[in-house]
């Protein structure tokens, strides 16, 4: 996941925005994981092998894929 892409994300539940936290990033400066936190609400937002998921916490699986 490109840093960029925090410009235009928001949080499902309430539309607010959200910040990085924890970044694990490769070679290429690539954020490959880490939370995605929402500025109002704290919802966390997992982030796995570069990809988001930004689905709300009751639709979420309990194990990862």
């Amino acid at each position: 996941m490109q840093e960029s892409l925090l410009e235009i994300l928001c949080c499902p539940l309430d539309k607010h925005e959200l910040e990085l936290e924890d970044a694990d990033r490769d070679d290429t400066d690539e954020i490959i994981g880490g939370d995605l936190v929402c500025t109002e609400c704290g919802e966390r937002y997992p982030i796995e092998d570069s990809i988001p998921n930004l689905l709300p916490p009751d639709m979420r699986e309990e194990t990862p894929a």
